[in-house]
């Protein structure tokens, strides 16, 4: 895996801007740490990620948790209590998860001490429905970078991990459907389905990136793997809404927007320029219920 998220390429330099949507404030994502400041005040914990700030003349280098200096990993550990939990430890959590729901152990894989060993055979649900499991909703509490949603690379190397080799609830799912459907149309209708069933809510903006980020690329990586072909920009823009309403941007202590309403870019006044005072009441976030098309706010 690369160790930077390149923002110019495919496919987040047809769909970043939508990827940054903050669906509460109708802005952007914000910061949410300082650990960018050092480029200006911009670009301090109150303020919006910009296309700019990813994709400007001098862009700002984002990279997942694996690669960043140990010295940085300690102290967001300090100051945000960021932490990662090893893969074959979120194996065996979500496959415990697993356990309980078919009523027996090792349905994708056997673990094998710090690693696991995948089942290639189609999973067999007996007397249980592959849709019901399709639909079941899952949230991942203060998710960072979504390990326990979508399993792309080793959060401890940061090698990617191929498709047949996955754990992610997610990743789970999205095998299921492509076991049990015969054609694009319905493996697009229930591959949304696995995409509209999974949350997560993550505090730090670079962070929730690099987590919607993966969830978009696990769309892209099945799919082509699955139909030998690149999705097109409007079936990337429905993933993406779908991603952007189901992981959102939370205090999850408050149920509310980190910090408040975002901090509106540093802009020249004039002498007749009367400033305005910023509403600065954090607003409890706004999440998407898909089966009742109905948006509710969050109350955990």
């Amino acid at each position: 895996m690369r160790k930077f998220l390149e923002f110019r390429k495919y496919p987040l330099d047809m769909i970043l801007e939508k990827l940054l949507i903050d669906k509460t404030t109708r802005k952007n994502i914000i910061w949410a740490t300082d650990s960018y400041s050092e480029y200006g005040d911009s670009y301090c914990d109150r303020y919006e990620i910009t296309l700019g700030a990813l994709q400007g003349i001098n862009p700002i280098l984002i990279q997942p948790r694996a690669f960043k200096a140990i010295e940085t990993q300690q102290q967001r550990t300090k100051s945000k209590a960021e932490v990662f939990t090893p893969s074959w430890i979120v194996n065996k959590m979500i496959s415990h998860l697993d356990e309980e729901w078919f009523g027996r152990p090792n349905i994708f894989n056997v673990e094998d001490e710090q690693s696991w060993k995948s089942n290639t055979e189609k999973i067999d649900f007996k007397e249980r429905n592959w849709k019901d499991y399709v639909d079941q909703t899952v949230l991942e509490i203060t998710c960072g970078e979504a390990p326990f949603i979508v399993s792309r690379y080793n959060a401890s190397t940061g090698e990617i991990i191929p498709i047949e080799d996955r754990i992610g609830i997610l990743d789970r799912k999205l095998r299921v459907v492509t076991e049990n459907t015969g054609n694009e149309e319905d493996w697009l209708k229930w591959t949304k389905r696995a995409f509209e069933s999974v949350y997560g809510y993550e505090y730090q903006g670079d962070n929730l990136l690099i987590g919607r980020i993966n969830l978009l690329m696990t769309f892209l990586d099945y799919y082509q793997s699955v139909w030998k072909k690149d999705a097109d920009k409007s079936l990337l823009v429905a993933i993406t809404n779908i991603i952007t309403w189901n992981f959102w941007q939370m205090d999850g202590l408050n149920g509310t927007v980190p910090l408040g309403v975002p901090k509106p870019l540093v802009e020249q006044m004039t002498l007749f320029d009367i400033e305005e005072e910023q509403d600065e009441k954090a607003p409890l976030c706004k999440v998407r219920k898909w089966r009742t098309k109905k948006t509710i706010l969050y109350k955990g």
